[in-house]
């Protein structure tokens, strides 16, 4: 009997060792053929891990190789929740509130993670580092990063854009441009020991290729000449808003574009949406009477009017249709040139009455209002230029006259460009030539001529008439002492729930300087300004101050770069 116990007792155990020796057997063959690449992979992961390494964004240069928007090197804060003990982050929870900007509650979250690598805090500056750091908090680390930095504010910044926390462009030309100032990503394969430490072995490595670099048609100086003008304008005058752009008539450079109100780039984040505008592109305005180099460009170019001919402008009264017209001065006859310098709204309506409709619209046309200038530049819009078939009995009247029109400050630029620079039309840009980080030249943008719009002879009589304007008619206070200045002065009531308002107006002034050999033209915009709002107050003294301080700064560039 009790040898019979003992056999059965023997065959149990027995039993149960086969039986366990099966399930391992088994379990080890589920794993090897099912769960192994699993495993291997999870192995592979805690004994390594990948690095991304952030390329270069490129740099943002102005013409004269000043940089505009460049990277500083930033440390982003990390850890690793799984080998962080209770009292690592509980210390962690205690400290770091008090040195980055993050909330406990938040950090909390972020640490009770799961996993072996989460973000706490991007791009902070070298001294926090520091501070961490001597906290030797077990599980926190740093990732060294780059930031954008633009080292002067709010200058061109409509034009420049922002880029985000992850170095994306966002807006302006960091967005336009953002795949070639990006570049591309690289990576580090890195072997990891037990305790979850960097051994700073590579396994693998593949470079990050870095961004190429901008060179833009702005000038820092004459875009800080603008913006100083514009700022102080700006607020004596109490404006809505207000633009400036001056370009480079012979080539369409943009060589500044600055709108008020603005923003600091380094604070994007905390900027309102109507800041960030590009005014100068996106948003339109009715020109009031600097559209009247439309109609004095066709009068001539048609042969239609000479400048001494005399025109009968009614001592100030007109009607056309049901409306009434009114001169800001009475005025009984003027000769041709003096309705454009003296800025009659009788007179030019009575020329574009003998021009006719079609005629004066295919010359407005010509001047590409009404559709874009083709700049490289994100938001910009056509304007309306309404079709002749559209025009009720009164537009012959309105729209000479800068009404039942809207234009950009842009659009108004180039059409004085065009008139400077002998009747040619440039294509206007902004991005000169892309380059990489050793001066190869990656892509040029050369000046283009998109279309003769008058004569070089009619160009010239045009000249001479905007000429006298500012020396004899409303554009008195663009003068400048020793240089022949040209331009024109324009104020255009604005339309307030469907009718023009008798408060609320357009101020502009266009112009271009010297007569003779134009260097640069400018086109200014008030939105609102009171409790002036001629253009001829508001507008002409901010052309002139931008325009005398830009040809004493390009005169003596000339001087040291001949």
């Amino acid at each position: 009997m009790h040898i019979r116990k003992r056999s059965l007792r023997f065959s149990c155990i027995f039993l149960a060792l086969i039986t366990f020796l099966l399930y391992f057997t088994f379990r080890l063959l589920m794993i090897q053929f099912f769960r192994s690449s699993h495993l291997a992979a999870l192995a592979a992961k805690q004994q390594s891990h990948y690095i991304k390494l952030e390329p270069v964004r490129g740099t943002i240069f102005d013409r004269k190789l000043r940089p505009l928007a460049v990277n500083v090197t930033v440390y982003s804060l990390f850890a690793n929740p799984r080998i962080m003990t209770p009292e690592n982050i509980q210390r962690a929870l205690d400290e770091l509130p008090g040195i980055v900007n993050i909330s406990k509650d938040s950090l909390s979250e972020q640490l009770g993670k799961d996993k072996y690598f989460v973000w706490l805090a991007r791009k902070l500056p070298k001294d926090q580092m520091e501070k961490i750091r001597e906290l030797k908090i077990r599980g926190l680390d740093f990732k060294k990063e780059s930031k954008r930095y633009y080292p002067n504010g709010h200058l061109a910044a409509q034009i420049l854009g922002f880029a985000g926390m992850d170095n994306k462009g966002l807006e302006g030309l960091e967005l336009v441009h953002d795949k070639m100032l990006r570049g591309e990503p690289g990576w580090s394969h890195i072997l990891r020991d037990a305790r979850q430490r960097d051994l700073l072995i590579e396994k693998s490595f593949v470079p990050p290729k870095d961004g190429f670099s901008l060179v833009l048609t702005i000038d820092e100086t004459i875009q800080y000449i603008v913006e100083t003008a514009l700022d102080k304008a700006f607020k004596a005058q109490n404006a809505k808003s207000a633009t400036v752009v001056v370009m480079d008539p012979q080539t369409g450079e943009v060589l500044a574009m600055a709108n008020r109100p603005t923003y600091d780039l380094g604070h994007a984040s905390d900027s309102r949406p109507e800041d960030r505008i590009n005014r100068a592109v996106a948003l339109v305005y009715e020109p009031g009477s600097v559209f009247k180099i439309v109609v004095a460009s066709a009068a001539l170019e048609e042969e239609a009017f000479r400048e001494t001919d005399k025109i009968f402008c009614e001592n100030g009264t007109y009607k056309v249709g049901n409306r009434i017209l009114h001169d800001h001065h009475p005025h009984g006859n003027l000769s041709f040139t003096e309705v454009i310098e003296q800025s009659s709204n009788i007179g030019v309506t009575k020329i574009a009455q003998k021009l006719t409709g079609p005629v004066f619209y295919k010359y407005a046309k010509r001047f590409r209002f009404g559709m874009n200038t083709g700049i490289d530049l994100l938001g910009e819009v056509n304007g309306v230029l309404k079709p002749t078939s559209q025009w009720s009995k009164t537009t012959i009247s309105a729209m000479p006259m800068g009404h039942e029109v809207s234009v950009t400050p842009l659009q108004l630029a180039c059409a004085i460009s065009t008139i400077a620079n002998g009747g040619i039309y440039m294509k206007p840009f902004v991005v000169k030539y892309i380059k990489d980080d050793k001066d190869v030249l990656i892509k040029s943008f050369e000046p283009q001529v998109v279309d003769r719009v008058l004569s070089d002879d009619t160009a010239r009589r045009v000249k001479a008439i905007l000429a006298g304007a500012v020396a004899e008619g409303t554009g008195q206070k663009a003068k400048i002492e020793g240089v022949a200045v040209a331009g024109k002065t324009g104020t255009a009531q604005k339309i307030v729930n469907g009718e023009y308002s008798h408060s609320k107006f357009y101020a502009s002034f266009i112009g271009f300087a010297p007569v003779e050999n134009p260097r640069i033209a400018v086109a200014v915009m008030f939105d609102e300004p009171h409790p002036y709002h001629y253009g001829g107050t508001v507008a002409a003294p901010v052309f002139k101050e931008i325009v005398e301080n830009a040809l004493k700064y390009l005169g003596s560039e000339a001087h040291r770069n001949p």
